[in-house]
């Protein structure tokens, strides 16, 4: 998938559970893709560690989901 056609509100919220907007809530919105956008380095970071989420690992491919939508200008 091209990193042109990544939407936030498509492609990238739906990857994140309420529990886990709520766990990290203090720090910054989940939800939010200006939030997401601006941690978007820690965000990827921690998912690829397995740090975040906190109950489980995501796919790898989940993460560079996430990892091309921000190097593709994280848009909307």
């Amino acid at each position: 998938m091209p990193e042109s056609a990544l939407s936030f509100e498509r492609d990238i919220k739906p990857l994140f559970r309420e529990s886990d907007r709520d766990a990290m809530r203090r720090a910054f919105d989940l939800w939010s893709a200006i939030d997401v956008a601006a941690h978007g380095d820690a965000i990827v970071a921690r998912l690829r560690d397995g740090s975040m989420p906190c109950d489980q690992s995501w796919p790898a491919e989940q993460v560079d989901v996430v990892s091309r939508w921000l190097e593709g200008g994280a848009q909307p």
